[in-house]
This record gives C-alpha cells, structure tokens and sequence, in this order.
C-alpha cells in the first residue's frame, strides 16, 4: 500500500483561490454600490457596511463629550421629557419614498446646493446659471476637518430618513416624508459634513455613533433631541437611556466648568 505523502490534506476540500475574473466581479459590484452611494440612490454607510467597516466603527472606544456651557440643558431635558419611549418599526422602510434634494423656494438650486450655500464660511462660488454650487469653505462640525469642494462633503440628516421612519415617520403621508427630508427652516435637521463622517454615521443613533470630534458631541445629542422633539418623534428605551446619560454627563460637567463669580 502506498503512503499518504507528508503534507498532503486530509479531508476536505482547501478553498479555491480567487480567479481574475472573482476578482473583476468583485471590484464591479463595490464599485456600483459606490457610484450608487455617491449619488444618494442607497444609504449612506452601504459600501463601508458590506466591508465590515460597520462592525469596526462598533469596535472603537465611544468619545467623550467635553463640555459646551452654551448649551440650555434645562430646555433640552424638558424637550427631551416629551417624546414618548416606544419600540422602533424599521420593517418597510424605503428610501425613495422620502423624497430629498428637492427645489423648494428657489428657480433651480435643490435642498442640498442651498444648504452648502447656508453652511459655507464664505460666499459660496456658483456656477454660470447659479443651479449648482462650485466651491466654498466648509467647516464639518463632526471632526473639525474643512473642506472647499461640495464633493468633499455630505448633507447629514441629523436623525437620519431610516432612523425618522423607525421613529413614527412610517406613518407619514409622502408630503410630510418630503417636508422633513428637505428642511431648511431649522439648520439642526440638515448639516454639511465630510462624506466620511456621514457614511460612517449611516443611519445609526447617538446609541451606536457619535460624532469623533469630541467637542461637538454635547451639541450633537442637544440637536438630535430638539429635531425628535420638533416633529414628534419616539425614541426606543436603549436610545433614550444613551441620550439621557449623555445629557446628564453635558449638563454636569458644564456647570463644574464654569468661572467662579
């Protein structure tokens, strides 16, 4: 009887390796899911979540707040004491039935190119027939970072369309989908950011992202309360205890920071 050469596998097949043309395939599909991404026909946060990027954002250490005594706490907590706690229902969510980036008061600049106009720290530049903005000075309050090309940066939804939808939106008729998707009456709802940030954000809630720029975290949960408060909005129990500690957490160390008098 022959002998089983050393080294040879036992049992099993070892997996194949990737050919060319896995690999060309591969490579396509991430690239139409960027190309979708980047035109906003899915989700922010798709790419990075068929990565896995999803997981490791889960995996890092969540920042601190730092105090911010401009903040009224005690007008946020009371805003947060009226939304009501209930169960999220994401089942049945689709995106374009919120339709965003519409042209409201305006011949032909959509949601997105008004609000880089509003944001931008100097006039922005447009184009020949003013519909689309060509540069500007964005400064991106979730990681401190600034940016002076529009496709650098993102509208962020501070309560995302999936996360509004989850949170009594689902009940909405179309008009109001619409009217919260391009909201322009209050800057807290919508908000330039670099296009990392947003993609890394998706459609998660202060339970599972903050924004990395520590400074900004008590303003970015105050702004979250205020946008649910204002369109009467629920939050699940996991959320309203994160929201509730980090408020809590603002709130405290902003008044032991301030000057004795």
């Amino acid at each position: 009887m022959a002998r089983r050469r050393s080294g040879a596998p036992r049992g099993g097949r070892r997996g194949r390796p990737l050919t060319l043309g896995g690999l060309v395939a591969v490579l396509l599909v991430l690239a139409a899911v960027y190309a979708t991404e980047r035109f906003h026909l899915v989700p922010p946060g798709t790419l990075d979540s068929i990565l896995g990027e999803e997981k490791t954002q889960r995996q890092r250490p969540i920042p601190r707040p730092v105090p911010d005594a401009s903040i009224d706490y005690a007008a946020v907590a009371a805003q947060l004491d009226r939304i009501r706690v209930e169960e999220e229902r994401r089942r049945g969510y689709v995106r374009d039935e919120w339709p965003h980036w519409l042209t409201i008061d305006s011949k032909c600049l959509n949601t997105r190119e008004q609000v880089l106009i509003r944001d931008s720290a100097k006039p922005a530049k447009l184009s020949a027939n003013g519909c689309s903005v060509l540069s500007g000075v964005w400064n991106d309050p979730y990681t401190g970072e600034t940016f002076t090309e529009p496709k650098q940066v993102d509208i962020d939804h501070r309560v995302p369309l999936e996360e509004t939808y989850a949170s009594g939106g689902y009940d909405w008729p179309r008009e109001k989908r619409a009217a919260y998707a391009n909201d322009l009456s209050d800057p807290l709802t919508l908000v330039t950011v670099s296009a990392a940030a947003n993609r890394a954000k998706g459609s998660k809630g202060p339970e599972d992202w903050l924004p990395p720029r520590e400074e900004y975290i008590c303003a970015y949960v105050a702004g979250w309360i205020a946008v649910k408060a204002r369109w009467e909005l629920t939050m699940d129990e996991r959320e309203r205890v994160t929201v509730g500690n980090i408020l809590s957490d603002c709130r405290r160390t902003a008044v032991g920071n301030r000057p004795a008098r």
